[in-house]
């Protein structure tokens, strides 16, 4: 059974830092692509940053230049440097494997989420 396992979150002051993580568990073959999105109260989930195997990296505009996205393949982690936070940052934190292979099959997987809070 896989199971993604986010780690990192918190409270923090404008301009502060924090870094999530997130763990892969179970038998996997592959992964194509780990990444998080986020969640502010009332709006929708986005993307905020992805690393795909072959990889290349894809950040969210509001993000670029703030935020890195980094993996450990051998440990199917990945994990997101969040610097110079600001306050409209706060909101869940969702990692995401997608297309992640088991011997079962093929799916998208999601972590429990992560509450993030930029607030003075």
């Amino acid at each position: 059974q896989v199971q993604l396992v986010e780690s990192g979150g918190g409270l923090v002051q404008p301009g502060g830092s924090l870094r999530l993580s997130c763990a892969a568990s179970g038998i996997i073959v592959s992964i194509y692509a780990m990444g998080w999105y986020r969640q502010a109260p009332g709006k929708q989930r986005e993307l905020v940053a992805t690393f795909t195997r072959g990889g290349s990296t894809n950040y969210a505009d509001s993000v670029k230049g703030r935020f890195t996205i980094s993996k450990d393949g051998a440990k199917n982690t990945v994990y997101l440097q969040m610097n110079s936070l600001k306050p409209e940052d706060t909101a869940v934190y969702y990692c995401n494997a997608a297309r992640l292979q088991t011997i079962q099959g093929v799916g998208d997987y999601w972590g429990q989420g992560t509450q993030v809070t930029v607030s003075s």
